[in-house]
């Protein structure tokens, strides 16, 4: 057996990285080592690489992306990224390097989460191998600005799942979470604290219990959500999301048209997040796009229980792509 195919007997593949100064969690799928600069063995040339919503654990889309990678017949590699900070460092990690090494002025926000995966990007992608990003959330915010910031950057498509990108603040579900996460973010701070103190068994147990009106909850996503018990990773989160509320409010219009054969959208029907009716402008605006309405009833956070069949649905949109 050669080592490509220990790799993918093994993955997926599991690591703690510090990208722009901070903790940032990667999974991988497939081939993971340094095969672009292997001479024996042959490169990929396509990676498909997973941009999380918030919370962005990664180990949220763990399903997802071995349903994903399989369904591709181990063909291209699938990696995950997790947003700076909100993933817990194993031991004898910190959740940021020294700060006088810190690359980014304030990582953890909205715009340093942009420029954190654009850094991953360029230190860990070879500038031939081409991309399919695939976000979800607050996930497609970010690719859109990845698309317009790193223009070097060889995207052959991006696929924005449950949109987030804009007029957060007044969705239905932005008018409930805005003064949650602006306001009154730090009074959580201490309960979550307290919780943290609890067993595993106690917190797995927690989170079945909050979980508990979803018929078949993913279990990788149940393992994900123990993270959520770590003031620091719940910190981080609530702090890019109040950012969110703030500085998610115009569609990015020149960006979306520049991009706009590369890009497809996928909307839920009764998302509360961005509601049908976003679906419906963003579908006046640009009548030629690839801008699509959820007829399945998966919801927003679509990790809990529809992880397989959403990357059945990707694997189809992509067929025309990874067979030119």
């Amino acid at each position: 057996m050669n080592s490509t195919e220990s790799e993918r007997l093994n993955c997926p593949f599991e690591e703690f990285i510090y990208c722009s100064g901070a903790t940032t969690q990667v999974l991988k799928y497939g081939p993971w080592r340094d095969l672009w600069n292997t001479e024996d063995l042959n490169p990929p040339r396509l990676l498909f690489l997973i941009i999380p919503g918030n919370p962005g654990l990664i180990g949220y889309y763990r399903t997802f992306m071995e349903a994903l990678y399989n369904g591709l017949n181990q063909q291209y590699p699938v990696w995950g990224l997790s947003h700076a900070g909100h993933c817990g460092p194993p031991s004898g990690m910190g959740m940021m390097i020294d700060a006088q090494e810190t690359e980014l002025e304030d990582v953890f926000g909205l715009n340093g989460q942009i420029e954190h995966k654009i850094a991953f990007c360029k230190k860990n992608v070879p500038k031939e191998v081409k991309l399919v990003l695939i976000g979800h959330s607050i996930g497609c915010y970010i690719i859109l600005q990845m698309m317009k910031r790193a223009s070097d950057l060889k995207v052959l498509r991006s696929v924005l799942l449950f949109p987030t990108i804009e007029r957060m603040a007044q969705s239905p579900q932005g008018k409930v979470m805005t003064p949650v996460l602006c306001s009154l973010r730090y009074v959580l701070y201490m309960p979550i604290y307290l919780l943290s103190f609890l067993p595993e068994s106690v917190k797995s147990s927690l989170v079945r219990f909050v979980l508990r009106g979803i018929k078949s909850v993913d279990e990788a996503s149940l393992a994900a959500s123990v993270d959520l018990f770590r003031v620091d990773c719940v910190a981080n989160t609530m702090y890019m999301g109040s950012q969110e509320m703030v500085k998610v409010v115009d569609r990015d219009n020149p960006t979306i048209k520049q991009q706009l054969k590369k890009l497809i959208f996928y909307y839920g029907a009764t998302d509360r997040w961005c509601p049908v009716q976003y679906y419906h402008d963003i579908r006046k605006d640009f009548p030629e796009g690839d801008i699509r309405l959820c007829d399945r009833g998966f919801r927003h956070a679509f990790v809990l229980d529809s992880s397989e069949e959403m990357a059945s649905l990707v694997m189809n949109w992509l067929q025309e792509d990874l067979s030119s």
